[in-house]
């Protein structure tokens, strides 16, 4: 076998083409508009940040079923942010805890997980107005969010779409 012909197959493919190109190339060849797949990207970013742990792949399910979203596609984009997710729960809880004129609560990710594991019924009555502040904010900030994003990534997918049919029709 060739180089040429052992780089098309599954196992030399990349990560990025094979999780994230080809299902969106599939689903515009399947007559999912370049506007749905951007809508279904920046829905998976913004309910990946969702800042309360172990939620955003509920929310997203919701969210896909709902809207009848690629699930596939939602999920790829929410798993992709999960570090900018980690990163924002303190952000989003700090953002609420000012909106609502609360204290700030001296705490860390790694400390809240680790008091998750001990008991997650301690920790709901422990930290649940802290729950409530980072989604608060986020709630602020979801909508904007979600609207940029998809007005970022509706080119990107547009062109993509004009590829594929383009090189659809040469190959006809």
């Amino acid at each position: 076998m060739t180089l040429e012909v052992r780089k098309r197959t599954p196992e030399f493919r990349s990560w990025w083409r094979r999780w994230l190109l080809d299902p969106i190339i599939q689903q515009l060849t399947q007559g999912v508009s370049p506007q749905h797949l951007s809508w279904t990207v920046a829905l998976g970013v913004v309910f990946g940040i969702f800042p309360i742990m172990g939620s955003t792949t509920v929310m997203c399910l919701l969210v896909g079923w709902i809207f009848k979203l690629n699930q596939a596609i939602l999920h790829a984009f929410k798993a992709i942010v999960y570090p900018l997710h980690l990163s924002l729960i303190l952000v989003f809880i700090r953002m609420g805890e000012r909106l609502y004129g609360a204290p700030l609560i001296p705490f860390s990710v790694p400390q809240l997980m680790a008091k998750f594991k001990e008991s997650p019924v301690q920790f709901a009555k422990d930290f649940g107005m802290t729950a409530w502040h980072g989604v608060s904010a986020w709630l602020l900030i979801a909508p904007f969010a979600t609207i940029l994003i998809k007005i970022l990534v509706t080119p990107i997918i547009t062109r993509m779409d004009r590829m594929v049919r383009n090189r659809m029709a040469t190959h006809s």
